[in-house]
């Protein structure tokens, strides 16, 4: 699959699946900006380290909920209808998570 062929792929959401994955978004955001807080506040290292490994942690949490809908939607009607191109996304992208 070449690289534009990727970028042109769309997924549709429906609402209430939008509504939970931009709460955990503005929730990492937050916990962001709490970082950011607490480095002008000249906190911790450890303090600050602590809330980084949270960050990971939620951004982890959001992108195994993004693969878990990918692989019940995008990928089972793909393999349905012959595309077995999806596989090779798949690895690439099995590949980028395990960096």
């Amino acid at each position: 699959m070449g690289k534009n062929e990727c970028c042109n792929k769309k997924t549709h959401r429906g609402e209430k699946e939008k509504k939970i994955i931009n709460n955990r978004i503005n929730r990492i955001t937050g916990q962001l900006n709490g970082v950011k807080k607490m480095i002008g506040e000249d906190a911790y290292c450890n303090d600050v380290l602590v809330q980084l490994s949270a960050i990971e942690n939620s951004v982890k949490s959001l992108s195994n909920h993004i693969l878990e809908n990918h692989l019940c939607s995008c990928v089972t009607r793909d393999l349905e209808n012959g595309k077995l191109e999806i596989i090779d996304e798949l690895i690439s992208l099995f590949k980028k998570f395990n960096k």
